[in-house]
């Protein structure tokens, strides 16, 4: 077969489009272009040696990882079929994503201080410290909030709103369970927290005060939406100027019974999607990190969202 036609074999199937336009401007290794992607590490390892033994992308390594980027030194031909192959892949479906997830992983590139708490994690239970625990460190960083106020959307019982009025000035639970809502505000009687205030309300509508807040939380919340975007629209309008918004949810997963177990809307949500919400929502400064996973089956992620208004 002759160069020109393994150029065009090599540019004719849609996930190495996907690759390719990835790579026109950024130099990425595979396990970036993995979790851009969502694919497989192999299969992207296949297409990239596919792409390398066809000239249209160079390697090189760097430690026990190898990057790959564009040939700029190809051939005028070459390089016209990468131009009209960028065209193609804008027309893809995964295109506006995949894009989404390229500026988030290269955003995250420069974030010392996530790469050292990854590694801090990686370490914590590997060994036994006497006294060392998620609980306290959890008390200790607890210490550090300022006296802001919060609303923590989708609430359930509060058990996080419990533990946030212990030290921010004012703490609104929502959750549409009248019985929810019962059960915490009579738990807040108990335990003297005047300053946490329970009330029933939907997500999309929250019954909140416009601009309000200073932070809006939704732990575990936004996959029982049925609106995830118009969820965040309606975080934005109760935050106050340089308010902050924060998710923890599940990444999107195949745990189809999770729907029937625990009423779940969606089955966790790509981060190109949180992106595309929270962008729309006018937040700025939007970081996006996957910050735990389940080590036994279905072995589900969850990731962070933070967004400013």
């Amino acid at each position: 077969m002759t160069p020109t036609l393994r150029s065009l074999r090599a540019l004719a199937d849609p996930t190495r489009l996907r690759i390719v336009a990835l790579l026109e401007s950024e130099e990425l290794p595979v396990n970036e272009i993995q979790e851009i992607t969502s694919l497989g590490q192999s299969r992207v390892s296949t297409h990239l040696s596919l792409l390398a033994e066809t000239g249209l992308v160079l390697s090189r390594r760097e430690g026990k990882r190898t990057f790959y980027r564009l040939n700029p030194q190809a051939d005028v031909q070459v390089r016209e079929f990468t131009r009209l192959a960028m065209q193609g892949a804008k027309e893809l479906p995964e295109h506006e994503g995949d894009q989404l997830n390229l500026r988030r992983v290269l955003a995250r590139r420069d974030e010392q201080a996530q790469v050292y708490f990854n590694q801090v994690v990686g370490r914590f239970d590997r060994s036994y410290g006497p006294g060392r625990s998620w609980q306290a460190f959890g008390h200790l960083l607890l210490r550090m909030l300022p006296a802001i106020d919060v609303a923590d959307l989708g609430s359930g019982e509060g058990l996080l709103a419990e533990l946030l009025a212990r030290r921010c000035r004012t703490v609104i639970a929502v959750d549409n369970s009248e019985k929810m809502v019962q059960f915490g505000a009579k738990k807040a009687r108990q335990n003297g927290l005047t300053n946490l205030e329970f009330r029933q309300g939907d997500l999309q509508n929250p019954p909140i005060e416009a601009a309000s807040v200073d932070l809006v939380i939704l732990s575990q919340a936004l996959h029982h939406a049925e609106d995830p975007s118009k969820a965040l629209l309606a975080a934005a309008k109760i935050l106050r100027p340089g308010g902050r918004v924060m998710i923890l949810d599940l990444v999107k997963h195949r745990f189809v019974q999770a729907r029937e177990l625990y009423g779940d809307r969606w089955l966790g949500f790509a981060e190109s999607d949180l992106h595309r919400w929270l962008e729309a929502a006018n937040f700025s400064g939007i970081e996006i990190t996957k910050v735990a996973r389940e080590e036994q089956e279905p072995c589900l992620e969850t990731l962070l969202a933070v967004g400013n208004k």
